[in-house]
């Protein structure tokens, strides 16, 4: 009853400040070297548990980076190098705060950075991924983390990130991925208690599964699927917390440039 009426009486945005405030008030109790957060730069002796069924040392006690979040800063910046580009136009869905932080400081000619989410709560600009309100062509970058098994309409919500890429634009896209042949996605589940029995998470629409790549590929991206976090030693994974792959996967989308057709000599 008193969780319903504080719900009630205090707006999502302020619940998640709040919840997030405290929660940073108990960094100074983790403070230690076992563990480094690459988003904040950071150190502590343990990061504090996540998920439904917890995963120890999954989230950072500062930024709230998660190992999803650790795994794509490093990409961003390691592979990619985009905190010291100019001119790039991204577009971040489900923005998560640690890289909000980054993304949102980069400054040169030509910058736009929108921060984006269907939910007001969680981006500063409220938009349907589903009917993304920018002309064709207009982004060089998405950057879209475990959003696609939440929403209702996968393939819109594709075929829409394609339309608004740039050709040789990139979508980084991550999901929750399961070890199923095919994508596993039934419309009978619909309440929260099913949806946590069947896909693990109570707000999932559907468990990807190893034809994941595929899906993103029938819009017309060309897709790599990369275990970035392989790319580091395994005292590095551990001592940053780069979680199993389960979550931390990229696939790398690109949208190939037209071809240009030449005329006969």
């Amino acid at each position: 009853m008193i969780k319903r009426i504080y719900k009630c009486l205090v707006p999502e945005s302020w619940r998640i400040s709040l919840r997030e405030s405290v929660m940073r008030l108990a960094a100074p109790l983790y403070c230690g070297n076992r563990f480094i957060c690459n988003c904040c730069k950071r150190s502590f002796r343990k990061f504090f548990p996540k998920g439904h069924i917890h995963r120890p040392n999954a989230q950072c006690p500062y930024c709230m980076s998660l190992e999803r979040t650790r795994v794509l800063d490093l990409f961003l910046d390691r592979e990619l190098g985009v905190y010291d580009k100019n001119g790039l136009k991204i577009l971040h869905f489900a923005p998560e705060k640690a890289l909000v932080k980054k993304l949102s400081k980069i400054s040169g000619p030509g910058v736009e950075y929108v921060d984006a989410d269907i939910n007001p709560a969680f981006a500063g600009n409220v938009i349907d991924i589903e009917s993304i309100p920018f002309e064709d062509d207009y982004f060089d970058l998405i950057v879209c983390s475990h959003v696609l098994g939440h929403v209702k309409d996968e393939a819109a919500a594709v075929d829409e990130m394609y339309r608004v890429i740039k050709p040789g634009g990139l979508a980084l896209v991550m999901t929750l991925l399961s070890d199923r042949e095919d994508t596993f996605e039934d419309p009978a589940i619909k309440t929260e208690e099913e949806r946590l029995q069947n896909y693990g998470e109570y707000d999932l629409q559907r468990l990807h599964g190893l034809d994941f790549s595929s899906r993103l590929e029938k819009v017309g991206f060309s897709v790599e699927e990369i275990d970035y976090r392989k790319k580091f030693s395994r005292q590095f994974q551990l001592k940053h917390a780069l979680g199993d792959g389960v979550r931390e996967k990229i696939f790398k989308c690109t949208k190939p440039q037209p071809v240009i057709s030449r005329p006969a000599t």
